[in-house]
């Protein structure tokens, strides 16, 4: 009976290894025009227990895609999945990583690229193999001109409903393509530009179509002698907006319950939850499938072993 327990114990031990392991993509997104020339990386292979990576297409509307794998050791690519524009990619191996490689994009090339390899995990008696993804890296394909957007900072809410912090709105608008990333900088007096510390900010980011708005919320104590920057990443070059500081006072343009209407989990944390959703899923099936099997084998043996009823009849 301590099979059991011990069983699933194991058996969940996988599944947060899983969860826990995945390969590096670092860019989140990248936009190009048509004809232009793009590559995805990936990183960190050496975790792969494989010899191949795989590379997958994604689009928004389809499943996902297998275009082609690439054999880490010696740089040999397959491409026997039959993928409709498989002429179109070609890859190459880089340090402790590989690229994905188009060389001249079209309008269909709009998608998000993953890379893909093979993970074991040994046991007593066997072992089990599982693909770990990357986070995925999503291509803007363009025929038309880059328009910037538009951008707007103000405070975000009452420092009285923020216990003591203070908050900064950046809004985004009107943009070509969509926004790719919200980032925040500061700034002392005739000081240098500087990154966030990790403590000093907490950002919540909120998206709709057409639109996407960042929420910064700083420590007030803290805020009063910066002036911040919300910087909008769209294509290669960033637009830029300069805000001081919100004093106490400053009465909000727009409370955050108002922005609720604009949640929306960003796409590449969307992927990585639907990957760690089904390696739960693939768990607790193995583990419901290993209970019955134990419970069957246990009912046969207690039968199998029953005591005996043997009669003996005097004369």
């Amino acid at each position: 009976m301590l099979f059991l327990p011990a069983a699933a114990l194991c058996c969940l031990c996988s599944a947060l290894a899983a969860m826990a392991t995945q390969l590096l993509q670092e860019d989140l997104t990248w936009t190009r025009r048509v004809g232009e020339r793009v590559s995805f990386s990936c990183r960190d292979t050496r975790q792969c227990d494989g010899s191949d990576v795989f590379w997958y297409q994604k689009r928004d509307t389809e499943t996902f895609t297998r275009i082609l794998d690439i054999n880490r050791h010696n740089g040999r690519i397959d491409k026997f999945y039959n993928h409709p524009q498989e002429d179109d990619f070609s890859a190459v191996n880089k340090q402790n990583g590989c690229e994905l490689q188009i060389q001249s994009v079209k309008l269909t090339h709009s998608a998000t690229y993953y890379c893909s390899c093979y993970k074991v995990v040994p046991h007593s008696e066997w072992y089990e193999r599982y693909l770990i993804f990357g986070s995925g890296t999503k291509l803007f394909v363009v025929d038309q001109q880059v328009v910037k957007p538009v951008v707007s900072v103000s405070p975000a809410a009452p420092r009285a409903h923020l216990e003591g912090k203070s908050s900064l709105l950046c809004l985004v608008s009107a943009m070509f393509p969509p926004l790719v990333r919200i980032s925040w900088k500061r700034r002392k007096e005739n000081g240098p530009l500087e990154e966030l510390p990790p403590a000093e900010g907490e950002q919540l980011e909120l998206k709709e179509s057409g639109h996407t708005a960042a929420i910064l919320l700083l420590r007030q104590q803290e805020s009063s002698t910066y002036k911040y920057h919300c910087y909008v990443f769209i294509v290669e070059a960033p637009t830029e907006q300069e805000v001081p500081a919100p004093a106490a006072s400053c009465p909000p343009e727009r409370e955050p319950a108002d922005l609720l209407a604009l949640q929306q989990a960003d796409w590449s944390f969307q992927s990585q939850c639907r990957v760690k959703l089904l390696c739960l899923l693939y768990t607790v099936l193995t583990v419901k499938s290993l209970v019955f099997c134990c419970g069957i084998v246990l009912l046969m043996t207690l039968r199998n072993t029953g005591p005996s009823t043997n009669c003996t009849h005097a004369d």
